[in-house]
């Protein structure tokens, strides 16, 4: 069998909201969408956005953020501090930039308006010589 990840979906309590937050904040397009449902093209893959079920949504006080174990990972196309930076001016939350040795990117967290956590990775410049 060969297989290829298409799509993931993220059970949110606010499509329009995180639809918003995706549409506004990384350019995604809107592919699809009803009161439900909204489908994101994230270049190579979709993000599927899908309100939780009543039963568990009902649960849930308005102010709750999910703690989950999934990333979405953004590489861009600009410098990760401009980019961070940006973030931050639109009110979401950001954590420091880090990167690893031997590792050719930057990377930097944060956090969607219900908790997700995504990632900004950027592609490390290269040191011009002084030739």
């Amino acid at each position: 069998m060969n297989a290829r990840l298409s799509t993931i979906i993220l059970y949110v309590k606010n499509v329009q909201l995180l639809k918003d937050f995706y549409e506004k904040n990384f350019n995604l397009k809107v592919i699809e969408e009803d009161p439900v449902w909204a489908l994101l093209d994230a270049g190579g893959l979709y993000i599927g956005l899908h309100t939780i079920g009543d039963q568990y949504l009902e649960k849930l006080e308005a102010d709750y953020t999910f703690d989950n174990n999934t990333k979405l990972v953004f590489e861009i196309d600009i410098d990760i501090e401009s980019a961070r930076n940006e973030l931050i001016s639109k009110n979401v939350t950001m954590r420091d930039i880090k990167t690893f040795e031997n590792y050719p990117f930057w990377l930097c967290d944060g956090t969607d308006p219900e908790g997700n956590v995504f990632q900004l990775k950027s592609k490390k410049q290269k040191a011009k010589s002084k030739n």
